[in-house]
């Protein structure tokens, strides 16, 4: 990335990358204008770095499709070129970005398991890449409680709020190498509720799902169900779900006209139909602008110890604005 040139004009460079204005701009937006605390390390930094790309992904290359779409190293390398605080480190990118994404993996995860009104089915989302799907889950932000986790998760997922049916104490949590994943029980929610995503590339499709077709079909608990769907997030809590569901009553009696196939109930317009029976599409609005601040915890790493020179980002800043 070192060797890109850049235009200086407001135009995307013939080759789609971002003018030097909109990566200032991104700069000056998610990484230098943040409260200092979340500078203490590269990995609070990283954090910023990935809002940025999601602002980038979702808003200036939606609204301009002449520019480049880049994966989180291509656009961190890019901003670190692009941007005076950050340049000094790009020799040790490849390090600086490991670590990031081997403290990710660590970060605690909440959701919840959504059922429906007979308990014989759960709600599932799958991602916008890749086949896989799972219950609507995220990482927790910093200072964040775990209940609060999973209700602002589970909204930005499926634009349903967990709120009013949340009960604490009734959650499964599995660990998953280094990382704690809570999944509470919604239970007895219509199986007409509308569903969609307040986030934009984040979910390809939201669908309930038999939990009788779920069970793994062979001793690989976690990887397929019956039916074929990838469920590496799934099966692990099935049989811990399957003892809560035989120890509580359902609101309504099983329905055996139910189709056996997964019931979609939301469907990204661009992405694959997949075992559906129903199909509803509905455009999805912005990715909201992070308005919390990363996870603060985690083991030392390398470059741990990093500190701006905030002095000399204000003048150089300064030195910006008045050329």
């Amino acid at each position: 990335m070192s060797g890109l040139h850049r235009s200086s004009s407001g135009a995307p460079h013939k080759n789609g990358l971002p003018p030097q204005e909109l990566l200032d701009d991104l700069c000056s937006r998610f990484v230098l204008n943040v409260p200092k605390e979340d500078l203490q390390s590269f990995e609070r930094i990283l954090f910023l770095v990935e809002y940025a790309h999601w602002f980038y992904e979702d808003n200036s290359v939606e609204k301009n499709p002449s520019l480049k779409s880049f994966t989180l190293k291509e656009f961190t390398s890019l901003l670190f070129n692009s941007c005076d605080v950050l340049r000094p480190y790009v020799a040790h990118i490849d390090d600086i970005f490991k670590d990031f994404t081997s403290y990710k993996v660590r970060v605690p995860v909440t959701g919840s398991i959504i059922l429906d009104e007979t308990y014989e089915r759960c709600l599932l989302v799958k991602g916008w890449k890749g086949s896989s799907w799972s219950f609507p889950r995220g990482k927790k932000s910093k200072d964040e409680e775990d209940d609060a986790c999973a209700i602002r998760e589970v909204l930005e997922e499926t634009g349903f709020d967990v709120s009013k049916l949340l009960i604490k104490d009734e959650y499964i949590e599995a660990i998953f190498g280094q990382q704690r994943v809570r999944l509470y029980i919604i239970a007895g929610v219509k199986d007409d509720t509308a569903f969609a995503p307040l986030t934009k590339k984040e979910i390809s499709e939201i669908a309930w799902h038999r939990l009788d077709e779920l069970q793994p079909a062979s001793d690989d608990v976690i990887s397929r169900g019956m039916t074929g769907l990838k469920l590496y997030m799934v099966a692990p809590f099935l049989a811990s779900l399957k003892s809560w569901i035989s120890s509580h009553q359902p609101p309504l009696a099983p329905k055996p006209d139910m189709p056996l196939k997964g019931i979609c109930v939301w469907k990204a317009k661009n992405s694959s139909i997949g075992n559906s029976s129903t199909i509803i599409t509905e455009s999805q609005p912005t990715k909201p602008e992070p308005d919390v601040h990363p996870p603060d915890t985690g083991p030392g790493r390398s470059f741990r110890n990093f500190r701006f020179d905030i002095p000399s980002i204000l003048q150089a800043m300064e030195a910006g604005f008045s050329s």
